[in-house]
């Protein structure tokens, strides 16, 4: 029997709520700005790798004042690992004199403000004010994306339709926990490579 887009999605958060209650971060970090250096980092790069290196860059800097006190070069040095260093570490070192010039160096609580910010797009601000300030957004990484189109709740076309999709079936309160819960299973269950659709919990239901 064919099921309503509606139902579908509303089936799914259910098996998402019963697989994940409790979502932590993916990414550590202590406070607004530490989170949105991270995020900044782990674009193009895992989360994974991107926690092994934060304890490191945060040890010499974990606030803005610290961190343009430190050279490019050397940031550079510390964030290699989590690839394209030369942009990263000059958005990173940048985007703290912004802070400290425009906002007292704290992290802006608007999409606008924060999109402004050199290295930070809208994934990047929506994961920022979802989960630092609690604001109801809809963050859509390469996991989410893929999962939309595989359940059938997205046509994928790009990320921007993606998101708008995905905030017109789900209600706005679960945005933030669901957008979390979705790139847990992505990982556990539903990979991008060497996914098979009859062993994936959700797929297996209302995969298309």
């Amino acid at each position: 029997m064919r099921i309503s887009k509606q139902k579908k999605a509303d089936a799914i958060a259910r098996m998402l709520d019963e697989f994940y209650p409790e979502v932590p971060s993916p990414l550590e970090h202590e406070d607004p700005y530490t989170l949105l250096v991270a995020v900044i980092l782990s674009a193009r790069c895992t989360d994974v790798r991107v926690n092994q290196v934060t304890p490191i860059l945060f040890k010499k800097a974990d606030d803005p004042k610290s961190m343009v006190k430190m050279k490019v070069k050397e940031i550079q040095e510390i964030i290699r690992p989590c690839g394209l260093s030369p942009a990263k570490a000059k958005n990173i070192h940048r985007m703290s004199e912004i802070l400290l010039e425009q906002y007292s160096g704290k992290v802006p609580r608007s999409f606008e403000e924060l999109e402004a910010l050199p290295g930070v797009g809208h994934k990047t601000a929506s994961v920022v004010m979802s989960q630092a300030f609690g604001f109801p957004a809809f963050p859509v990484d390469t996991h989410i994306h893929r999962l939309a189109q595989r359940w059938g709740l997205s046509d994928g076309r790009n990320v921007v339709q993606t998101e708008r999709d995905l905030k017109e079936l789900f209600p706005e309160n679960t945005w933030n926990k669901l957008h979390l819960q979705i790139i847990y299973f992505g990982r556990e269950y539903c990979p991008a490579r060497g996914h098979v659709k009859e062993d994936c919990p959700i797929c297996s239901k209302y995969g298309v």
